[in-house]
């Protein structure tokens, strides 16, 4: 059984581990080394299930991934009605839909959160997130090269955006 639901805060230490199992494979995320739950707590503690929510994805009881939203260019009111969209799956649980049932998910309930655009930022290698992306009438919208170095290895920036209805 699936179900998506509002993070609570002893969700958190799953969806750090969720996160840092991402890190190694050096494609979903600029961290270079595990993170904290501790670290995680302020941010944790932004989203709001009214405006920018943190979700989880239950399969089966278990967390098989998380999505949040973000402010984008946080602090200036003009950009409010924009947000960018994490999203991470645990490992045993990729390539199962969980993603793309958490990105439609987040594309049905933005007008209600009242946000009209969506984002994401995402690496030029990431080729699943991607196409998850684009599968879901997201457009790239800018392209920012080599600024990221991974491992001694420069890498390149996407910017995915969707304007909702």
């Amino acid at each position: 059984m699936e179900k998506i639901r509002d993070a609570i805060e002893s969700d958190l230490p799953t969806i750090v581990n969720i996160y840092n199992a991402s890190i190694p494979s050096r494609i979903a995320t600029g961290d270079l080394q595990e993170i904290s739950v501790e670290s995680r707590l302020k941010w944790f503690n932004d989203h709001s299930p009214e405006h920018y929510p943190l979700w989880v994805m239950e399969v089966d009881d278990k967390i098989a991934g998380w999505l949040g939203f973000q402010a984008f260019y946080y602090g200036r009111p003009a950009y409010n009605k924009t947000a960018e969209i994490s999203l991470y799956i645990s490992p045993h649980y990729q390539r199962q839909g969980v993603g793309k049932t958490l990105l439609q998910q987040a594309i049905k309930k933005a007008p209600s959160l009242d946000l009209k655009t969506l984002l994401g930022f995402i690496f030029a290698h990431n080729q699943p997130s991607l196409n998850l992306f684009i599968k879901h009438k997201f457009q790239k919208w800018g392209y920012l090269p080599q600024v990221a170095e991974l491992d001694e290895v420069k890498r390149d920036l996407i910017i995915v955006g969707r304007t909702l209805n």
